[in-house]
């Protein structure tokens, strides 16, 4: 019988292999592709979702997996595999450094843990069963933020939100103290790290989201649906996160509001 631990210490193993997959493409000349929803693709995701495909089949077989390049398999299984090879692939493709790669090990609909692996920084976010969030083995904590007047809010690009969406978006963000755009999965890191307040975005896959709710929960944060709902396999890929409680509850007035209107 397998233990959470001894599955998370499996994704720290495979993580170890995938990090200098990434890193050897890494700000070279490489192809980048397009796929269908017209989001690139390069080498380096497909290699890296294939090496944990192949470790996961080898040593997990009964358990499902939920990727981004690849078809999903078995995701009724009572434990499936979140992957996501490289959240920001725009990022990765522009030398930036804030790509990352996303684990999560699903018990039904909720995650065990998660991980944000972000190689060119050396960092890694943990949120395991037993404990906290840590960045590379030490405790972090979100801000004590409560209110949209003093908090910085991040998205990862306004493309991400449809004309009404925006709407709500711009409500919010110039309620805040700032707002900035980019980040990619490092910005749930440092939300859960007490450098970001909030974050709010919409167009999110189930690998997307999954493997950083941990993250975000396990340093003291909040984060749902824009109805308030615990996120799960099947979210509409709207998201919020927050430092607190109550500034949760603030970005939820604005939510939905729409989330009521478009049901």
């Amino acid at each position: 019988m397998n233990s959470v631990e001894s599955y998370l210490e499996f994704a720290h193993t495979t993580l170890d292999e995938t990090g200098p997959i990434g890193m050897r493409y890494f700000k070279q000349t490489i192809d980048v592709s397009q796929k269908e929803d017209a989001s690139p693709v390069t080498v380096a995701d497909i290699e890296i979702e294939a090496l944990f495909r192949r470790r996961i089949a080898h040593a997990f077989p009964r358990h499902g997996i939920l990727g981004e390049e690849q078809p999903a398999v078995n995701t009724s299984a009572e434990l499936c595999w979140v992957i996501d090879p490289i959240d920001g692939t725009k990022s990765f493709i522009s030398g930036m450094p804030i790509w990352g790669t996303l684990v999560a090990l699903l018990e039904g609909l909720r995650p065990v843990f998660g991980i944000i692996d972000v190689p060119a920084l050396g960092e890694r976010f943990v949120c395991g069963p037993q404990n906290g969030t840590t960045r590379n083995g030490t405790a972090i904590r979100t801000s004590a933020c409560e209110d949209l007047g003093s908090c910085n809010m991040f998205a990862t690009s306004p493309d991400m939100f449809s004309e009404v969406e925006w709407e709500v978006f711009e409500s919010l963000s110039r309620q805040a103290r700032f707002r900035r755009f980019g980040g990619d999965c490092y910005s749930y890191a440092m939300l859960a790290a007490g450098k970001i307040d909030a974050i709010i975005e919409a167009g999110l896959k189930p690998y997307d989201y999954l493997p950083v709710a941990p993250i975000v929960t396990g340093a003291g944060g909040v984060i749902t649906d824009w109805n308030g709902n615990a996120l799960t396999p099947a979210s509409d890929g709207r998201v919020i996160a927050a430092a607190t409680p109550s500034l949760h509850r603030a970005m939820l007035q604005e939510t939905t509001k729409l989330s009521g209107s478009s049901e």
